[in-house]
């Protein structure tokens, strides 16, 4: 990787490790609060709306498809214009988030009984009343993303890294404060304004932002940031409509499946994070100056080298999430729930974990894409790849319950990744990724690991779920690295050799 990648990394990598972590306690703080309740059900049911409204006016787009335009201003020494398309595009987004908000807030009872057809009347109403809470969220959430996306064009990530914790942060504030559901979704309300909005405000005004509200529909950045971003509003990204699907197809299940699958998905979210949508943050501005210097082959061999790295991370945590999940959940989520949902929570965690390869790599991946201007087919792929699972998810939820569709879940977004990356691969002919030679080696490495925990987890019964699953998950991550580095694994042993050097030693030769 690029030093800026290698420093971008460094950032992202512990912002989004740290926001994990905080994440964690979120997530112990509401198993405590409200387990695998019907309120719990509720309010986690209460996120698509503002997901939809996230998606449909492509806020998650913003750093995609702004940090070119900006960059690209930045790159030839024309900062004025680069702060005009920012303005342009900043005055449009705000009248379109504006106006979003505030349909989807007159929205929601209406879309209540598709969004969660299983749900009763309570439980219906105090759905209306948190996605009500959660929906202004948005505002702060799209206007901070484009302030974001203009720090970051500038390789200044440290603050928009920031946010997210800050944003967690709140959440758990408001859960504790209020001992409720509405608890947490005010701590989203507001935390949604102290991070993703004010520490990008804050630090644009100290590195020279220049906000002057401008409308000019006509300005050519304008149309190209809507052209780029139409894709995204027209269709939707597999993790957006997988958690639409899953959630609407449990609501119908037995009580507590919302929570179960969502709180297996949370867990499985932390490597996710931290390893691909690090790498994929942290490469994108790289990715985009190769791009427009018409260095099209190196830009997919970096990319195809960050990839890699981040499946060893990615593969050893899929081991471990196998192994020891149930334990960790049971270590995270605390005494409300009982051993069947902790039963139902650890498969399902290790179904969803044979797709974690590929929900990190997507959100590498897609970005090989989104560097070169291509914003129509990962978006629509994804929508696809969902939509044609829908029967699976519809037939598995129905035949096997609520273990059919973390099975569903993961046949989707593998399918979607393999295509994704095979298209790319067509786009760079004569390119070398090392794909071939570095799965020959990952994929027997993972199989092996994760039998051997499984068994020694079999054999071995220790009084607390935090010594089992540290005994068990520990000896099988160990056994993977090690297997990895008896096959001489280059990615391998090049992270052996960062771990060496952190601890003071001196890598070994060779």
């Amino acid at each position: 990787m690029s030093r800026q990648i290698r420093i971008a990394s460094l950032i992202w990598g512990a912002s989004i490790l740290l926001s994990r972590v905080i994440g964690l306690i979120r997530e112990a703080v509401f198993g405590r609060v409200l387990g695998t309740s019907g309120q719990a059900d509720v309010y986690l049911a209460a996120f698509p709306f503002a997901d939809f409204l996230n998606y449909l006016l492509a806020a998650g787009a913003l750093s995609i498809v702004f940090i070119p335009i900006f960059g690209g201003y930045l790159a030839r020494g024309e900062e004025d214009k680069g702060w005009e398309a920012f303005n342009v595009i900043g005055t449009f987004a705000t009248a379109l988030i504006g106006v979003g908000v505030i349909a989807m807030w007159l929205a929601v009872p209406a879309l209540v009984p598709i969004a969660a057809p299983g749900f009763d009347a309570a439980q219906s109403a105090q759905l209306v009343t948190i996605a009500r809470i959660i929906v202004p969220a948005q505002i702060f959430h799209v206007l901070g993303g484009l302030m974001s996306a203009a720090l970051q064009a500038r390789d200044r990530h440290t603050l928009p890294a920031l946010a997210p914790l800050v944003y967690t942060g709140a959440i758990i504030v408001g859960g504790l404060a209020l001992g409720s559901a509405e608890g947490f979704a005010w701590g989203v309300l507001v935390g949604s304004f102290l991070g993703p909005f004010l520490l990008p405000l804050l630090g644009g005004l100290q590195s020279g932002m220049r906000i002057r509200p401008r409308i000019d529909l006509g300005h050519p950045d304008l149309r190209r940031y809507l052209w780029l971003s139409l894709p995204i509003m027209l269709g939707f990204s597999i993790v957006v409509v997988d958690d639409w699907i899953v959630t609407r197809v449990s609501s119908t299940l037995q009580e507590g499946s919302v929570a179960i699958l969502r709180y297996a998905k949370n867990l499985m979210r932390v490597p996710m994070g931290v390893f691909g949508l690090a790498t994929g943050v942290a490469a994108y501005p790289t990715l985009t100056r190769l791009v427009a210097n018409n260095q099209h082959q190196q830009a997919y061999e970096t990319l195809a080298g960050a990839v890699r790295m981040m499946l060893v991370m990615a593969f050893g945590a899929q081991v471990l999430l196998t192994v020891a999940g149930e334990d960790m959940a049971r270590v995270i989520y605390g005494g409300r729930i009982s051993d069947e949902n902790y039963r139902l929570l650890g498969l399902s965690l290790s179904i969803l974990s044979l797709g974690l390869w590929a929900w990190a790599a997507q959100t590498v991946v897609a970005r090989g894409f989104y560097a070169r201007g291509e914003t129509w087919l990962p978006t629509l792929a994804g929508s696809g790849a969902a939509l044609a699972c829908y029967p699976l998810y519809a037939l598995l939820g129905d035949r096997y319950g609520l273990l059919g569709l973390p099975v569903a879940t993961t046949v989707a977004i593998t399918a979607y990744v393999l295509a994704l990356g095979l298209v790319l691969r067509r786009r760079h002919p004569g390119a070398s990724d090392g794909y071939g030679p570095f799965l020959l080696r990952v994929l027997p490495a993972t199989g092996l690991a994760t039998a051997l925990g499984l068994g020694l987890d079999g054999l071995v019964q220790l009084p607390h779920p935090l010594l089992q699953g540290g005994l068990t998950g520990t000896l099988s991550v160990l056994a993977f690295f090690g297997m990895l580095l008896a096959l001489r694994l280059p990615e391998a042993s090049a992270l052996a050799a960062k771990v060496q050097r952190r601890l003071g030693r001196r890598p070994a030769a060779g």
